[in-house]
């Protein structure tokens, strides 16, 4: 099974989805000139990801749009299906959708329990049962555990971790073999002062350190309860951030890559802009 190429390296953007449409629509054209391969939003709460995948692939010519993730959740799988492959046609196979169980409130909330492993796999069986099927080579999953990275190896394209390290990567690679995608996600803050480099990394992070599937994900990848608290230590945040400049951004995509990562997509954290467009272009000869 061979995925879409989505390029060594892409943006991931909460502010894709966010910002203002026309905005949007001017910094995505850019990002497809400056030769990012892949452009990737978040499934955020739900809400409309379809015509948010749309308004990407609209505004771009040649690079990849892949949503990491939406929650199983939320979205129907069938409508999700139908709705990939009008985009697909339309727009030349440019989107990967990318799924993930979330957590137990998610699922309760949707009325249902929490088995994440047989949830995935009911979901992925509606995904080829709906009338137009979405593809095992266009969809991936946020598979952390080694259990659900076994699933999205027989079962879609690949797999769209958050929050990991290079070594993670090279765990990863290990697990999954030669064929799978290994897209890690890669917060990036560009600040060459630690302290304000960790504490823009703690704003966007810290939330996350108390999600149970995150944490036992970190400490699955070697940290403590202790590396945990208070937003996350210092050991933490600089082996799961890239922070520093153009030079230690670019070592932190080249170690995921040395670890057996096929793409790396990374999001810039700590700006105060609706867009990080200048951001976006420093990196810019990181893409491709």
């Amino acid at each position: 099974m061979h995925a879409m190429d989505l390029g060594r390296t892409g943006i991931w953007s909460i502010e894709l989805r966010m910002a203002d449409p026309g905005q949007i629509t001017d910094a995505a054209a850019e990002l497809d000139d400056l030769g990012w391969g892949a452009l990737w939003i978040p499934g955020l709460g739900g809400g409309e990801i379809l015509d948010d995948s749309e308004r990407l692939l609209r505004a771009t010519r040649s690079t990849t749009i892949a949503v990491g993730v939406m929650s199983i959740w939320r979205h129907q799988a069938t409508e999700m299906a139908a709705g990939h492959e009008r985009l697909q046609d339309k727009y030349g196979r440019r989107l990967v959708l990318g799924f993930g169980v979330s957590d137990p409130d998610a699922a309760r909330s949707a009325g249902q329990a929490y088995r994440p492993l047989s949830d995935m796999n009911a979901y992925l069986d509606e995904l080829d049962k709906a009338p137009t099927p979405l593809l095992a080579e266009e969809r991936v999953i946020a598979a952390l555990g080694p259990k659900m990275m076994e699933l999205a190896a027989q079962r879609t394209a690949g797999v769209h971790p958050f929050m990991v390290t290079p070594e993670y990567s090279a765990t990863a690679r290990e697990r999954l073999g030669d064929g799978p995608l290994l897209a890690p996600y890669q917060a990036v803050v560009l600040e060459r002062d630690p302290g304000k480099a960790r504490t823009a990394a703690r704003n966007f992070l810290g939330m996350f350190l108390s999600m149970d599937h995150y944490a036992r994900s970190l400490l699955r990848q070697g940290f403590t309860e202790e590396d945990l608290g208070g937003g996350g230590s210092d050991r933490l945040i600089d082996e799961v951030v890239a922070w520093g400049d153009l030079e230690a951004i670019g070592n932190r995509v080249r170690a995921h890559h040395q670890a057996g990562a096929d793409h790396v997509c990374l999001h810039v954290v700590g700006t105060s802009s609706d867009l990080p467009l200048p951001e976006w272009r420093e990196l810019a000869v990181l893409a491709g």
